[in-house]
């Protein structure tokens, strides 16, 4: 049996029976057991798992021979023989995140030991609802796999990240590509031939700072992600919060304002209607006809080309009408997220996303209006910080997904 055997045969959802059955599930319970605590001893393993040391010898020599565990060397003794510590061995298998944004992608790959090995950032891609869309974002995942060394291509299972409805346990998607009857993961999974999970892009982001980001010892989280819209991952005792039906934080559409806009939701007064990449983009056209200069205009392009990223660099080289901008968008954002801080007393918010990128000229506003908005007791109890992993928390998000949804499964 070859390695990529070996590692599916362990992980397949295939039902097995008798001995087989009960080897599987214990050789699982030795690889989350290793990936939670690091190399261990056969003795302590045979104590965790409460099974005999010679039983646990003997899987250990099979996971070995399926290239999935090694022997790390002797661990100091104070007496008596050395015991051999044991560990996973990170080139064994493989995890995709693949981070869908508006206008690119990013995709990364994970080792066995959470390692992220390579990364491809801002791949030119639009997404829309469309097939063609659809078959571009394929297109770019094989693109991917297809140029990685081949000792990197045994995948194990992918996460796509995607905006809007997302119900990860069933895989449906309900913003985007949902025109096939089957689940959308189903139809990337029978596409790529590798098991594939959904994910809502923010509680992606979420999950990646959390694990490997900015994080300390908090456990209740908000993960705020200002983009083109503004949605946001919720970790509660440090687990994903999803609500339902998969469709829990949907934080952009809380109906803020008392006004006209049309949000792409159908309705009216959403925060994200003035508080969102997507606003910000709109306040700046209508500053522009109403007489203001900005030196965007200076490029040749007109104001309705310009992309969020136009504005983002323009404020950082200090464009005034774009930092006016980003301090009344900061402002509305900061008045939203008082009312998450009222609800949940959250440890820690996290800003992060394409807005976040300005740094101090959107977090100043936020912490502002998050002083005026919120109650004061609840909100000294709230950190406020920029995210670390900024445009890698998405990729890092979706392949620590990928890994622990399919280690996970029993």
């Amino acid at each position: 049996m070859t390695l990529n055997q070996s590692i599916f045969e362990i992980f397949s959802e295939e039902n097995t029976s008798g001995v087989a059955y009960k080897n599987k599930s214990l050789k699982r319970s030795i690889i989350s057991y290793l990936d939670e605590t690091g190399n261990s001893t056969i003795t302590d393993l045979a104590l965790a798992i409460n099974i005999s040391v010679p039983k646990t010898t003997s899987l250990i020599n099979e996971l070995i021979t399926d290239g999935l565990v090694k022997d790390y060397g002797k661990v100091d003794s104070k007496g008596g023989r050395r015991a051999s510590m044991y560990g996973l061995v990170a080139e064994s298998a493989f995890f995709l995140g693949i981070d869908v944004k508006n206008y690119y992608i990013n995709i990364g790959l994970l080792d066995f030991k959470k390692n992220l090995v390579t990364a491809e950032m801002h791949v030119p891609y639009i997404l829309a609802n469309t097939r063609e869309s659809f078959d571009q974002l394929i297109k770019i995942i094989q693109n991917f796999i297809a140029n990685l060394p081949k000792n990197n291509r045994n995948i194990l299972s992918l996460c796509v990240n995607l905006s809007g409805r997302i119900n990860s346990e069933s895989g449906y998607s309900y913003s985007f590509f949902h025109f096939h009857e089957e689940p959308l993961s189903t139809t990337i999974e029978k596409t790529l031939g590798i098991r594939t999970f959904l994910e809502n892009d923010s509680r992606a982001m979420a999950y990646g700072e959390f694990h490997n980001g900015i994080v300390h010892d908090e456990k209740n989280v908000l993960f705020v992600n200002l983009d083109y819209g503004i949605g946001l991952g919720i970790m509660l005792d440090g687990k994903i919060y999803r609500g339902k039906s998969g469709f829990g934080g949907e934080f952009g559409h809380i109906p803020v304002f008392s006004n006209e806009i049309i949000c792409h939701c159908g309705k009216k007064g959403c925060l994200e209607t003035e508080a969102s990449g997507q606003a910000l983009l709109r306040l700046f056209k209508e500053k522009i006809e109403q007489g203001s200069t900005s030196s965007l205009l200076r490029n040749n392009k007109m104001p309705e080309e310009l992309r969020l990223s136009d504005i983002i660099q323009a404020t950082r080289n200090e464009d005034v009408l774009c930092i006016e901008l980003i301090a009344e968008i900061g402002e509305k954002i900061g008045r939203g997220i008082s009312v998450l801080i009222n609800i949940f007393n959250p440890e820690l918010v996290i800003l992060g996303g394409t807005l976040a990128e300005t740094g101090d000229y959107i977090r100043l506003p936020i912490r502002s209006a998050l002083n005026k908005y919120s109650l004061s007791l609840v909100n000294n109890d709230t950190q406020l910080r920029m995210s670390k992993l900024n445009e890698s928390s998405g990729v890092i998000g979706g392949c620590l997904i990928a890994r622990n949804k399919l280690l996970s499964v029993k």
